[in-house]
């Protein structure tokens, strides 16, 4: 049995020997005023390639859709049949996929590629357990700083905050310890230049490293990676607690709190990205 999965969660490089990794667009908009799409397109699907050997993946491994980055929404009936076509082909035992609320802040393409995935899912009948995983959600305080310019700005900002904390609480209930391997997670994402660097001595390119002056980046690289765990047909979502340790910026809204440790399985792996 092969697993199925994702870019951004990072797994133990033994369990990602049963790993695929699925690029559902093609990385042509990021910086797209100062390089043209298809020169994009080509360094991003090099930068995926090379992040994903140097977690000790081979080209084989890896699946990109290409769909036109921004625009994943727009064709959601011939994504939900590729994938459909993967998870039939792979039969993955779990899934890692963007949250289902993942904010908007960019695209809508990480909402729809969880759309994508439950509706190929459903399709093929076939029990899976899902993890999902938070991207944007960690652009919100306390976990990154926001500058506040009116009262109405912080009425907004604290809405927001509340919403992101009762969902850490709500949801995130599955964490995976990961400091044992956190810089080979590292080395990956640096393979990412064109998000990690400027490539061109220009303003105008921002790279991952200037949202909320680092720490927005810096929510990526703890000791624990937190995941939204369920089964797919079951609906019912893991309600067996663990320890979860915070960082001191996550300790702002809670001490201590019970988190489930799931024993992972040495099935095949499935991780859209």
């Amino acid at each position: 049995m092969r697993r199925l999965a994702v870019v951004e969660p990072f797994s133990r490089r033994r369990e990602l020997e049963q790993a695929l990794i699925v690029f559902m667009t093609d990385g042509s908009k990021s910086h797209r005023r100062l390089f043209s799409e298809n020169e994009l397109k080509a360094i991003r699907a090099s930068e995926g390639l090379a992040a994903s050997r140097s977690l000790g993946l081979s080209a084989c491994d890896i699946c990109f859709l290409e769909f036109e980055e921004t625009k994943l929404s727009e064709h959601l009936d011939a994504a939900t049949n590729r994938v459909t076509e993967i998870l039939l082909q792979q039969q993955p035992e779990e899934i890692f996929m963007p949250y289902y609320k993942e904010p908007s802040l960019w695209s809508e393409d990480h909402l729809a590629t969880n759309r994508i995935v439950l509706s190929a899912l459903q399709m093929c009948r076939r029990k899976t357990i899902i993890y999902e995983y938070p991207i944007w959600f960690w652009q919100y305080w306390p976990w990154a700083s926001i500058p506040i310019r009116s009262h109405r700005e912080l009425l907004r900002v604290l809405k927001k905050s509340c919403v992101s904390g009762s969902r850490l609480l709500g949801d995130f209930r599955c964490s995976i310890y990961i400091g044992d391997v956190l810089e080979l997670k590292r080395n990956a994402l640096q393979q990412y230049k064109s998000q990690m660097t400027q490539l061109i001595p220009d303003p105008r390119w921002r790279s991952l490293g200037d949202v909320s002056n680092g720490e927005f980046l810096a929510c990526f690289f703890q000791e624990h990676e937190i995941f939204r765990r369920y089964s797919v047909f079951s609906c019912h979502e893991v309600r067996e607690l663990d320890q979860y340790v915070f960082s001191d910026k996550q300790n702002l809204l809670l001490r201590k709190f019970r988190w489930h440790v799931p024993t992972m399985s040495l099935g095949r792996r499935l991780c859209f990205r």
